[in-house]
């Protein structure tokens, strides 16, 4: 048998994770000398009122051993395999940490996938991964369709500022445009696992109507698209998402995820994705 393991950065909500019995890991959210898990201490809306309320920039740290520990021996037991996916590498330590915790189970199938990706398109991976398990594919073969899968994702996303992926050093190739006399709003995207930019725009609504351009460019017309919206703090620039590509791509109820706190930790509020599957 085959278990998914997830964590908090795949955005899905909590509830999912309990329903279809996939085991989901924390990150932690470092405020000063206080910290939170986002799974169970601290949800996207208390995160934003600590963060409007403080002068610290919280920071985040992944998961620990002690968190992998328990999930690892358990289902590891009695020949079990373990897949975890992880968000990508270069904007994470959930990967490096997963493979160093795995060391302590030598001759266990413990598979840890570097999806390159986070956010909604993270958690599509993760509900496709639990139907292969389910369907009774083996932990190489779910590991194969992943890594598939995810060479054919393309996000987008916006921000409403890029303080915060600066400050974080997750910014990656957008470093650019920081400091730019230029009043700018750039579509970032996920390039090799790594921030980067797609285009700029010189307002918040061209930056939106472009978006929405790019992603109708090359989105399947179909459910194979596997299309979600993921936002902090920006509800209704989702909801208008959801609904013009449901219009124009004829796919009805696309999901909308509201991002977790460890990632929102380095977007910011305001921050808006979509991710979709290419043929």
């Amino acid at each position: 048998m085959v278990t998914i393991v997830a964590d908090t950065t795949a955005s899905l909500p909590k509830e999912l994770y309990s329903k279809l019995g996939i085991p989901l890991l924390p990150q932690i959210i470092i405020f000063g000398n206080e910290e939170f898990r986002d799974d169970t201490e601290m949800d996207t809306a208390n995160f934003l009122q600590k963060l409007r309320s403080s002068s610290i920039l919280p920071k985040t740290s992944a998961p620990s051993p002690a968190h992998y520990r328990p999930i690892l021996q358990k289902f590891t037991e009695n020949g079990g395999s373990v897949v975890i996916l992880v968000p990508s590498g270069l904007v994470s330590g959930t990967f490096r940490g997963a493979t160093e915790d795995a060391k302590e189970f030598p001759g266990k199938d413990i598979r840890i996938i570097d999806t390159q990706t986070i956010a909604g398109g993270l958690g599509t991976l993760i509900l496709e991964a639990q139907k292969w398990a389910e369907q009774g594919l083996n932990s190489i073969e779910i590991e194969e369709n992943v890594k598939k899968l995810a060479a054919r994702e393309k996000v987008y996303f916006l921000v409403n500022t890029l303080e915060y992926l600066h400050k974080g050093g997750r910014i990656g190739g957008a470093q650019a445009l920081v400091g730019s006399l230029l009043q700018v709003k750039p579509i970032l995207t996920l390039r090799n696992g790594k921030v980067d930019q797609a285009e700029s725009q010189r307002t918040k609504k061209k930056a939106f109507a472009r978006l929405i351009e790019l992603v109708l460019e090359n989105c399947p017309h179909d459910d194979s698209a596997l299309i979600s919206v993921s936002h902090c703090d920006a509800e209704a620039d989702a909801k208008e998402l959801k609904r013009v590509f449901e219009e124009t791509l004829g796919i009805s109820n696309i999901p909308i995820y509201e991002l977790p706190p460890a990632i929102v930790v380095h977007a910011g509020p305001g921050a808006l994705s979509v991710s979709y599957f290419v043929k």
